[in-house]
């Protein structure tokens, strides 16, 4: 008979924020290093624009301003969120005991039922925050995200805002070749340059690679091995190409990276995650599980920004 485990410990402070890394890094968004992470924003930010118009003159024997520069700015403000759950320990106790008694192929398993129990809830924090990072709308534990800040700006209008339609491996192409040819000159060919994709999207370009005629690659598809194939997708017409799983179907986001922010207070003191066990103070059987964060996130540059299916 295995032994009673019992939760003794409370996790606050230093050692909070690692699992809060955990939580919000863990998302394939920020882990793969895909927009700037702005950390220790404990209130807000303002993120400087500069614009400046005629930076050249004819030469002359005397000073006189060759330009105009204007300064806008745009603000981060990371919302204050929090994780507050009470679980019944009987629930996970068999899945944590299997784990520690080495009935599992993973590495790195948890030693106390506390990490274990930590683990389970920040993957779906993770899971959360990516999806708010770029389709959330601010309301009860969330944030808007680019699609909800881009859909509402006044200033992304244009060209580069492309309605957009139901994305297939017969059509994939020519859209994602509408959203190439909105890029401005001045950003294609920057290596910090993506075409964020949603997951739909992102398959329809491997099946249409991997051999989709009407699509006009040839039946035969990359290399001749049709769709029997692992294709790795890196680029479209020079364009990085990166699936985000946060962005729902049907939806693109081309901008450089350096333009897009994730603003948090992960590394300050406002973060705080603890695991309580309530066995001692009620007799019950029930642990509490309470995590305290901030994000975020935010653009620079509108102009640099062009956006396929945000009414979709």
């Amino acid at each position: 008979m295995a032994t009673t485990t019992s939760i003794t410990s409370t996790y606050a402070g230093e050692f909070a924020g690692k699992y809060v890394s955990a939580a919000l890094l863990s998302g394939n968004t920020i882990a793969n290093g895909l927009i700037e992470v702005k950390p220790n924003v404990k209130f807000k930010e303002v993120l400087k624009v500069v614009s400046i118009d005629g930076i050249t003159a004819n030469a002359t024997c005397d000073f006189s301003d060759t330009s105009t520069v204007t300064l806008t700015e745009r603000v981060i403000e990371p919302k204050q969120l929090q994780v507050n759950l009470e679980l019944c320990v009987n629930n996970f106790r068999s899945d944590w005991e299997a784990e520690s008694m080495g009935f599992s192929s993973h590495d790195n398993l948890p030693k106390t039922f506390s990490d274990y129990f930590i683990g389970r809830i920040s993957q779906k924090v993770a899971q959360k925050t990516e999806q708010d990072i770029w389709s959330g709308t601010d309301g009860a534990g969330a944030f808007d995200g680019f699609v909800t800040l881009l859909a509402a700006d006044a200033g992304h209008t244009g060209a580069k805002k492309i309605t957009g339609q139901a994305v297939t491996a017969a059509n994939v192409i020519a859209e994602l070749g509408s959203v190439v040819d909105a890029i401005p000159s001045s950003l294609y060919g920057n290596d910090e340059l993506f075409m964020y994709v949603s997951q739909n999207i992102f398959r329809a370009y491997k099946r249409a690679l991997g051999g989709f005629q009407a699509g006009g690659l040839g039946a035969a598809g990359v290399n001749a091995q049709g769709n029997n194939q692992d294709i790795d997708i890196q680029y479209f017409d020079g364009v990085k190409v990166v699936a985000c799983n946060g962005l729902a179907d049907n939806k693109v986001i081309a901008t450089l990276k350096s333009n897009l922010f994730f603003g948090t207070g992960l590394l300050s003191d406002h973060n705080e995650v603890k695991v309580l066990d309530m066995s001692d103070l009620d007799g019950s059987s029930n642990v509490r599980f309470i995590m305290k964060y901030s994000a975020a996130v935010q653009y620079s540059i509108v102009g640099d920004i062009v956006s396929y299916g945000l009414g979709l």
